[in-house]
């Protein structure tokens, strides 16, 4: 009789928007840096900043979501402890000893 274990609610369409989006954004920078009216080494400056960016922000994403499911994790063995516990107890019972 433990909690039920929660249902991913990321549809298919949010997904794809997701990714449509930062596919989107990505280009968008590219291309921005890219016809910069700038010397060459300040574009690459700019590209690798971006660059930098999105992996941090994966990074980011990640140890969220990692933290997110480890207190699921705890919070779903702590519910089956108690659930134990709960089925083991009979206030009816009586000790003789």
């Amino acid at each position: 009789m433990s909690a039920p274990i929660p249902s991913s609610r990321t549809t298919t369409a949010y997904f794809a928007q997701a990714v449509a989006s930062f596919i989107v954004s990505g280009l968008a920078v590219a291309i921005g840096v890219a016809y910069l009216p700038v010397d060459a080494w300040v574009r690459a400056f700019l590209g690798l900043g971006a660059l930098y960016l999105v992996t941090s922000s994966f990074t980011l994403a990640k140890c969220v979501r990692d933290r997110q499911e480890e207190s699921q994790v705890s919070t779903r063995v702590d519910q089956a402890r108690l659930d134990k516990l709960l089925t083991e107890h009979d206030p009816y019972r009586v000790d003789v000893g």
